[in-house]
């Protein structure tokens, strides 16, 4: 467990910097649908995917899906969504202006989707994870769509 948290830990410490957060909107309703702004394998057996639809002033969601080996087969899988204070500057850090719940589960295809609202003028970023033969699979996004 200790080694989950702390390849996390490193992974959010690269791609987000912690801002003030809030929680998204219960309300929003949100899919692993829409047009793809952000996919990413990691290590061929998880998949981090980023989408994005015109609803509710822009609503960004994203899934950690399994892929390989590793499809259809449980295990921890996670993934968390934010939208950034930053309307520029893809690929960098992010400052976390709302976070989504995190989806974190003993799941055979994927985890989420967790989403964010109000980002059509905004970046926003994901995390994602599956811990697979013993480690764990780290990803983020850095900020995307902007």
């Amino acid at each position: 467990m200790r080694k989950i948290l702390s390849s996390v830990l490193a992974v959010l410490s690269l791609v987000l910097t912690v801002g003030v957060v809030s929680a998204a909107p219960a309300s929003a309703a949100v899919s692993c649908s829409g047009t793809i702004t952000y996919d990413h394998t990691i290590d061929g057996i998880g998949e981090l995917t980023i989408y994005y639809n015109s609803t509710n002033g822009g609503t960004n969601s994203a899934c950690f899906y399994h892929r390989g080996a590793a499809y259809g087969v449980a295990a921890p899988t996670y993934v968390r969504m934010y939208r950034c204070v930053e309307a520029s500057g893809e690929g960098q850090p992010c400052t976390i202006d709302v976070a989504s719940s995190e989806d974190l589960g003993n799941y055979a295809y994927y985890a989420g989707p967790r989403g964010v609202t109000g980002t059509a003028h905004r970046c926003v970023a994901a995390v994602g994870y599956i811990t697979w033969g013993g480690t764990t699979h780290v990803t983020g996004s850095g900020r995307q769509g902007c």
